[in-house]
């Protein structure tokens, strides 16, 4: 143990009082020790580095899932035109609807405050590949071409596109087992494939992320979608989309149509639709708290890496720490030596691990299409949580330290 030996020589003078006992020294640790005793063991500083980086990346990735599942699932609300949104009373998420009759809608229209109300329809169709002929389930979003009901750039300036029967927009966020669409229409090709066995052109591009349950879109007129949902009963509509005059006050008029509407819709603020929709996917389904508790084995994971590394640590110094007792050094001094120690690892262990979990988040984008991305509060809270995940090691590895006698080891 560095200086060990020049600390106990420089206070042994000053270790006994007038009747021969020893003095309690009341002393800092000294500057660097904690990082001298950390670096004397290379191979073992680096396994520790190692294994809280390992911690790192995998709450990271953890939290960058399940960050990506709420983000993508929330996109289409947040593209909604308009303030207030009508469900049918049993909808449950985007991937499991519900219909109700449009009148409902058309109702709403009557309300005080309203300026315009748009059905939208939405089902899974099944798409086939132009390339391999294969066949994928896609989720079709159809629309009223003269509504701007959705707040995307490239729906808005390709929609009357839409009016010509048997057309559609692709999603050039689709993965890519639904065929290099994006990347032929952008190079000028005349795209065409069947849609429920009916043939459909592609005429436009738009951007939304797939999702954990939607791996493709594709944005169609209400008319279009109807030839191309011959299962579906005409009348009924999935999500109605109810935008306000400009003055008009949202809780005002949400609690108008509420007080006016039957039971069978409900209707909510744009905001809570979205909040609705993460609230089935972490509550619903074992998605959410599978990321949760890979969170937490990643806590535990980490925290038994620096337990070890910090308990060898202690074992190997053991005699040193028995002398500093011996000549009056309490256990609060030793005690935060070890726990120094730990908050070096944490921070050592936490650089690397934030570079890598960048890199993965990257390399997950590419390959998924997922909105995987880093944002300061997940930096800081991660490292919060290795912060406490090495205290909580250290103090573990102290109880060694506290036992410690130096009648024992002498």
């Amino acid at each position: 143990m560095a200086n060990l030996s020049a600390n106990r020589d420089s206070n042994l003078n000053h270790a006994q009082n007038s009747k021969g006992a020893p003095n309690r020294i009341k002393r800092k640790p000294p500057l660097f020790l904690s990082w001298l005793q950390l670096r004397k063991e290379r191979v073992r500083l680096l396994v520790a580095i190692a294994g809280i980086s390992f911690a790192d990346v995998l709450m990271f990735l953890q939290m960058g899932f399940r960050g990506a599942l709420f983000s993508s699932a929330v996109e289409f609300h947040h593209s909604l035109n308009g303030e207030i949104v009508m469900l049918s009373s049993r909808y449950r998420s985007l991937i499991s609807l519900d219909r109700f009759t449009e009148r409902r809608l058309y109702q709403a229209a009557g309300v005080t405050g309203v300026e315009s109300v748009s059905p939208i329809y939405l089902n899974f169709m099944q798409w086939r590949n132009p390339d391999n002929k294969e066949i994928w389930d896609i989720f079709v979003i159809g629309i009223q071409p003269d509504d701007q009901v959705m707040n995307l750039p490239d729906v808005q300036a390709n929609q009357q596109r839409l009016r010509d029967p048997d057309t559609a927009l692709f999603n050039r966020g689709s993965r890519t087992e639904f065929g290099p669409i994006a990347r032929r229409f952008q190079a000028g090709e005349v795209i065409s494939t069947e849609v429920n066995q009916r043939q459909v052109q592609i005429r436009g591009l738009f951007q939304l992320s797939p999702t954990f349950g939607i791996n493709a879109y594709l944005i169609t007129s209400d008319l279009n979608f109807l030839r191309l949902a011959r299962f579906r009963q005409g009348g009924l509509i999935d999500v109605g989309v109810i935008k306000l005059q400009p003055n008009a006050d949202v809780e005002t008029v949400l609690a108008r149509l509420q007080s006016r509407l039957p039971n069978d819709v409900r209707v909510m603020t744009k905001a809570d639709y979205a909040k609705a929709e993460v609230a089935f996917w972490n509550a619903s389904t074992p998605v959410g708290y599978t990321f949760d508790l890979g969170v937490v084995i990643a806590f535990i994971v980490g925290a038994v890496i620096v337990y070890q590394i910090l308990y060898s640590d202690v074992t190997d110094h053991l005699p040193e720490y028995a002398t500093l007792k011996a000549i009056g050094f309490r256990d609060r001094y030793l005690l935060v030596v070890v726990f120094q120690e730990s908050l070096i690892l944490a921070a050592l262990g936490f650089i690397p691990g934030t570079a890598i979990a960048l890199g993965l988040y990257q390399i997950t984008h590419v390959a998924t299409l997922l909105p995987m991305a880093m944002n300061a509060g997940r930096v800081v809270f991660v490292f919060v949580l290795t912060a406490l995940m090495c205290s909580v090691a250290a103090s573990m590895a102290v109880r060694k330290l506290q036992q410690a006698d130096p009648a024992d080891i002498f």
